[in-house]
């Protein structure tokens, strides 16, 4: 059997050689993201989908996949993908979450020395040919503090990282975090807005987070601060920060995600952040390095690699994390299917009625979902993969392909 790989966006060459030991593995690349007529006729006949944040793959795209079974999100974020309808057709979503982790800190750093010094809008002036020589409202960020608004993987990174150049770092995360280094918990989320000269935001796409930095949020955060957001686009009222810039309650900020983001490099940016001069705006690039996109090439493949191979899922965003081993018998079904009453029994009938012996079972259910593992005795024929795929609840059945092979 072929087993058709897509590419799409460009995705980094250290995924091929992880992709290559999928057995009858054929892979073709793209450099750009095709658009929705495009995207719709490369799609029937591919069985693994790679794709980094420009492509949207929603339920019609996926209607138009008849062979695909998984997806490979060569990037942090999902927002592009119809999860629910990926779930429901039995497709496992994979992301790279820690790929990029240092290349966001790394910048975050960057843009809070930059805006302390009032980089931007003396850049913007000596464009202009004006010489803006002062140390008015120029500070250096030793002894500063840093607030960190979601400690997570990449906010505990952005600590580690200021405390070696010598702030002070505070955080507020809506779930209990252990601190790293000599990080403190904020008592709330307005206590670290009043503390901070520098506020940097790391909190993951939610309605919770939607608009969490307000005309509010923002009054209450120290005159003379900055705020830093490479997060989410949607968790910021730009043109209430528009507002706190030009009245020059802020000093600065530096914004690399937005509300609206141009669907192209050929598209227009729009933003009223435009018109100031002490922005740092770029276009959506925190997570965008040689090395991240390195990383996210090995971690995203090797996902995949093991899913397909052995029925692991490891950093799945719409299946439950099931770990398992190599497989310890002559084949290895992996049964998705509706987490419901009676499915595993039967499961346990047919493979009963087929006189095939289960040798190891794993099994799993999270989301609505239910995952199953399971070795066999011997390799089902189609008669018996059928009535597998009969069974009712049943989203998706396959052998995974070390075993079958």
């Amino acid at each position: 059997m072929t087993l058709n790989i897509l590419l799409l966006e460009d995705v980094h060459a250290s995924a091929t050689p992880i992709l290559e030991t999928l057995p009858g593995a054929h892979i073709v690349r793209l450099k750009h993201a095709p658009d929705a007529i495009e995207l719709a006729s490369l799609l029937p006949g591919v069985h693994v989908l790679g794709m980094r944040s420009r492509t949207a793959l929603n339920r019609e795209m996926l209607a138009q996949a008849d062979s695909l079974m998984a997806v490979g999100a060569y990037c942090t974020g999902t927002n592009n993908i119809d999860l629910a309808a990926a779930s429901e057709r039995g497709l496992g979503v994979f992301n790279g979450p820690f790929s990029n982790t240092r290349s966001v800190a790394e910048l975050v750093l960057g843009h809070s020395i930059e805006l302390m010094r009032r980089v931007p809008e003396r850049h913007a002036a000596a464009r202009r040919g004006v010489w803006l020589k002062d140390s008015r409202g120029s500070n250096e960020v030793r002894g500063k503090t840093l607030g960190i608004v979601g400690y997570g993987k990449i906010g505990t990174q952005v600590g580690l990282l200021a405390e070696a150049i010598g702030m002070r770092v505070v955080y507020h995360d809506i779930e209990a975090r252990l601190p790293l280094g000599n990080a403190s918990a904020a008592p709330s989320l307005e206590a670290l807005l009043r503390e901070a000269d520098v506020v940097s935001l790391h909190v993951p796409q939610t309605e919770r987070t939607r608009l969490l930095i307000d005309a509010e949020r923002l009054a209450q955060m120290k005159p003379g601060s900055v705020f830093i957001n490479l997060a989410r686009g949607h968790a910021v009222d730009i043109d209430a920060l528009y507002a706190a810039l030009k009245s020059e309650h802020l000093r600065g900020a530096a914004i690399d995600v937005f509300p609206v983001e141009p669907a192209s490099n050929s598209a227009e940016f729009e933003s009223p952040l435009r018109a100031l001069d002490n922005v740092i705006l770029t276009p959506h690039v925190g997570g965008s390095t040689v090395e991240a996109q390195r990383n996210l090439g090995v971690e995203v493949s090797e996902k995949l690699r093991d899913y397909l191979l052995q029925g692991a899922i490891n950093g799945s965003v719409n299946l439950p994390t099931l770990a398992v081993g190599a497989p310890r018998s002559a084949s290895r079904l992996v049964h998705l299917h509706r987490d419901q009453p009676g499915v595993m029994s039967q499961l346990n009938r047919v493979l009963a009625d087929a006189d095939i012996n289960v040798s190891l079972l794993h099994l799993e259910t999270g989301d609505g979902m239910g995952v199953a593992v399971i070795d066999l005795s011997v390799v089902p024929n189609e008669a018996t993969l059928t009535a597998l795929r009969g069974v009712d609840g049943t989203v998706r059945a396959f052998l995974a392909m070390n075993a079958a092979d």
